[in-house]
């Protein structure tokens, strides 16, 4: 039976292998992007907000959308007021011509704001909510952790440190 190691202690020993210290790095295949390069290329098409802008557009009527799994709001917390859709289903449930959509998906311009905990995975979904034709999709820069960072109302979390 083999041991597995927890992923710093699992990196140590791949490093000190000398089979896999040796192993060359993958070719990339033609036309694939890095994540870096397709966050970027989200990023440049959608206006992000900060979580004061967002707690505005929110009491406006937006609606903030936090799409991080059960287990992450569980453990960091959670604003009150936000929608929850998980990452997986959200097209389905904004597109305004989806059998599996929300009654707040109403039309194209309802103003999604897209929360998770630190602003990367929202930026490639507010872009793929853009791609189905809700133009002002957007998410909040730095997630859930800044929102909880400026002060923002929100309800914590079984796992969060005490102050």
């Amino acid at each position: 039976m083999t041991a597995v190691l927890p992923r710093p202690a699992a990196d140590a020993a791949a490093a000190a292998d000398p089979v896999v210290a040796r192993r060359p790095a993958p070719v990339r295949p033609a036309g694939a992007v890095s994540v870096d390069d397709l966050l970027a290329a989200a990023r440049a098409r959608i206006e992000r907000v900060d979580p004061l802008q967002a707690a505005a557009r929110m009491a406006a009527g937006g609606l903030l959308v936090d799409i991080r799994p059960a287990a992450q709001r569980h453990r960091e917390g959670w604003v009150a007021g936000a929608l929850v859709v998980e990452r997986n289903v959200l097209e389905w449930r904004f597109d305004p011509h989806s059998d599996a959509r929300l009654p707040e998906a109403t039309g194209y311009d309802v103003d999604v704001l897209v929360l998770c905990s630190e602003g990367y995975t929202s930026s490639l979904a507010a872009d793929a909510l853009r791609s189905i034709g809700l133009a002002t999709a957007t998410d909040v820069v730095g997630g859930f952790h800044a929102w909880v960072a400026a002060g923002l109302p929100h309800v914590r979390g079984h796992g969060a440190a005490t102050a």
